[in-house]
């Protein structure tokens, strides 16, 4: 497995960090398909890093505390996530990204007010963003920025989509050659391959 796909999330999750940009792994997220799922949701955040375990302890027992306030963030995310997932859709596929779309992302950052800073972290710099805590929406807010981001750098953020049809997970290509087609080579890229060598062996047995 490659070092773009060695990241993977708790074992509450089913769903490994593939995109390569944390916009695109909430997008790419099931956390909030069917269910308003607070710890899912936590867990999620724990394993991109943009709130650390002892946060993430925490917040997990924010539901029994103020289920109000879960519940209003949970409505929040699942909106941002659907934007994202259309913003990026249109992205890949070179369409205009609606204004409708992008309110959504503009509505967090508009709400929570941080700085970037740098943070030492498994032996690099990277530039991260801090923001002030006067709400749960703080929580959102590194997805947002991330995603805005990724609308401003446009073909330079490299957005795609696996290319099993079956898959749909996008991700950021980071490759070297800028040629990557897999979510995953783990997942989707070796399945591709078994089922070529299938189907090629199975054609020839029928020309025998």
């Amino acid at each position: 497995m490659s070092s773009e796909e060695a990241l993977t999330v708790p074992v509450k999750l089913n769903l490994p960090l593939l995109g390569g940009r944390l916009a695109i792994d909430f997008a790419n997220s099931n956390i909030l398909s069917d269910t308003h799922n607070w710890e899912d949701f936590i867990r999620f955040l724990e394993a991109s890093r943009v709130v650390s375990p002892e946060r993430s302890a925490h917040l997990l027992i924010l539901p029994q505390s103020d289920p109000q306030a879960a519940d209003s963030l949970l409505s929040r995310a699942a909106r941002l996530r659907e934007a994202l997932r259309e913003i990026f859709g249109a992205v890949v596929r070179k369409e205009k990204v609606a204004r409708e779309w992008v309110e959504s992302v503009n509505e967090i950052l508009r709400v929570t007010e941080g700085h970037d800073e740098l943070v030492w972290d498994s032996g690099q710099w990277r530039l991260e963003f801090i923001a002030r805590e006067s709400g749960l929406e703080w929580l959102l807010a590194a997805i947002a920025r991330s995603a805005a981001e990724i609308l401003v750098e446009g073909p330079a953020a490299r957005l795609r989509l696996c290319a099993n049809p079956a898959c749909g997970l996008l991700f950021s290509d980071m490759s070297r050659t800028r040629r990557r087609r897999w979510c995953s080579m783990a997942l989707c890229g070796n399945r591709h391959k078994v089922a070529a060598f299938a189907h090629r062996h199975s054609s020839r047995r029928r020309e025998a």
